[in-house]
């Protein structure tokens, strides 16, 4: 679908559902993997039953959209390294999460994980499927050979979005949604910083060029008006002399 949506109540609290009607569009481990870090998030870690409950129902609700979505199981980002331990009873605990998490959540299904050559993990999703000896194939997991093609589901860090109310879900692909105000909102201030620090100097230039000019301009105005004595009058004699034509 693409869409990101987000949840108030979890440590990491987005996720976007990457699926694709067109099967040859469908992508391998590392792909999918590449694709979450691309777009800034990590291929899925669940680290409680309560994330993985949110999860199936997300996939129920894009069941029930009426979009025709049908089978295809998505990627999470549990995975294991090397071939050594592969057939032994310690293959389940060389799994580990692609963010680095240390969950020691799993929701394998039955008999899983086989080993061997399937080393990369998915999550069912196959509403249309007979079940199995373990149910129906939904939402629990299976390792499956790296290569192959599959959906997959990305998560996203809350140090990028603003928290939520609990369980109560945004689709940020829609411009009405109270989400993508709160992003728009937020987004102003780094905008407003961009546009300020490069004019800081020109302000001072500006604020030290009216600072000397007032300066100049009240020491000539003290020049002017404070005079001597003895300049201001220059023009008037101290000793008035006597002029021929008083004489009598």
């Amino acid at each position: 679908s693409g869409q990101k949506v987000c949840y108030g109540d979890f440590k990491r609290s987005c996720y976007k559902l990457a699926y694709f009607q067109d099967l040859s569009r469908r992508v391998g481990f590392q792909e999918a993997r590449q694709a979450c870090e691309i777009d800034g998030g990590a291929l899925l870690s669940l680290e409680s039953e309560a994330e993985q409950q949110l999860i199936e129902n997300m996939l129920q609700n894009l069941t029930k959209s009426g979009s025709g979505i049908s089978d295809g199981d998505f990627w999470i980002g549990l995975w294991r390294t090397g071939d050594g331990l592969a057939t032994s009873s310690a293959c389940p605990d060389l799994y580990q999460w692609a963010d680095g998490s240390i969950s020691p959540f799993r929701n394998w299904y039955t008999d899983e994980p086989s080993c061997g050559s399937e080393a990369c993990v998915v999550m069912y999703h196959q509403p249309t499927a007979n079940p199995g000896l373990g149910g129906p194939y939904l939402y629990q997991w299976n390792d499956d050979r790296c290569n192959m093609k599959h959906n997959f589901i990305c998560k996203y860090g809350p140090d990028i979005f603003p928290t939520v109310p609990a369980g109560n879900p945004y689709d940020t692909s829609k411009p009405e949604d109270q989400y993508h105000i709160i992003a728009t909102e937020t987004g102003i201030i780094p905008n407003l910083i961009y546009v300020v620090i490069p004019t800081i100097p020109l302000l001072l230039l500006i604020l030290v060029a009216f600072g000397t000019c007032c300066f100049q301009m009240l020491h000539k105005s003290k020049g002017r008006t404070k005079t001597s004595p003895n300049q201001s009058t220059l023009w008037i004699s101290k000793t008035p002399r006597k002029d021929s034509s008083m004489e009598v």
